[in-house]
């Protein structure tokens, strides 16, 4: 049985001050406890926001890291960096990573075993852009990156790992993709998997991202094939989160 995982993605938004006050209204709601609930929040709020979160069943995720333990990366942040505050959760290879920040399949791959090496759970970004879906691509699109971020992976491993799938065309637009179609391509990356590892794809987590909100995630989460979802925008709203997380 996958245990169901919504994630929060705040990008770049909240200062400390405005991040603390926000896991504040989230802690005092009551939660689905059958749900597994990740913060993913800005660099510098992650060590406040662990002391913030102890005594709770919230996890901390990260929205990026570097490869490498250490070395000469200006700017960048390592997995050990992450360890050593306590950070459970990494997202890699997002959409605005990948467009924005030169972000590859190989990079990707490289992050997705750096994390896994340390005991960081990843989650993982697939998804394909309105160009591609356009030209029925999403599929071979969509393979060709799960393919890629799984290579030299071992099947022990999928279930530490968690799959977005973000189409490209529905991050921050309002679009969502419907809940078919996204329980068809959730649906279809699990037998990518399934090719690659066999009865093992049942245990991997796939989450569905792209503009999720309160009144699209019930219908998302009745779907056989979605187990969760990586919220955007509405986890920066505590009213609108909780109200997701109680799906």
């Amino acid at each position: 049985m996958r245990v169901p995982i919504i994630a929060g993605n705040w990008k770049m938004n909240t200062t400390i001050k405005e991040g603390l006050e926000l896991v504040e209204e989230i802690k005092r709601a009551k939660l689905n406890e059958d749900v597994e609930v990740v913060l993913c929040v800005p660099f510098t709020s992650l060590l406040e926001i662990k002391k913030s979160l102890k005594g709770t069943n919230i996890k901390l995720g990260a929205q990026n890291m570097h490869w490498e333990d250490s070395g000469a990366y200006t700017g960048e942040i390592s997995p050990l960096m992450l360890k050593d505050i306590g950070v459970d959760y990494c997202i890699i290879g997002h959409s605005e990573r990948r467009q924005y920040f030169n972000e590859t399949d190989i990079t990707v791959n490289r992050k997705i075993k750096a994390a896994l090496k340390h005991s960081i759970k990843p989650i993982v970004c697939v998804g394909e852009t309105l160009e591609q879906r356009e030209n029925n691509m999403e599929k071979e699109v969509v393979k060709t990156q799960v393919l890629a971020a799984l290579e030299g992976i071992e099947k022990d491993d999928l279930e530490n790992i968690v799959i977005a799938y973000e189409p490209v065309w529905a991050i921050g637009t309002g679009k969502t993709a419907s809940a078919d179609d996204a329980n068809k391509m959730i649906g279809f990356i699990r037998d990518v998997i399934g090719q690659k590892y066999g009865d093992e794809k049942e245990k991997i987590r796939i989450q569905y991202g792209g503009s999720v909100k309160p009144n699209n995630i019930k219908e998302l989460m009745e779907k056989e094939e979605i187990d969760g979802a990586l919220v955007g925008g509405a986890s920066l709203k505590a009213a609108e989160f909780i109200e997701i997380i109680n799906f």
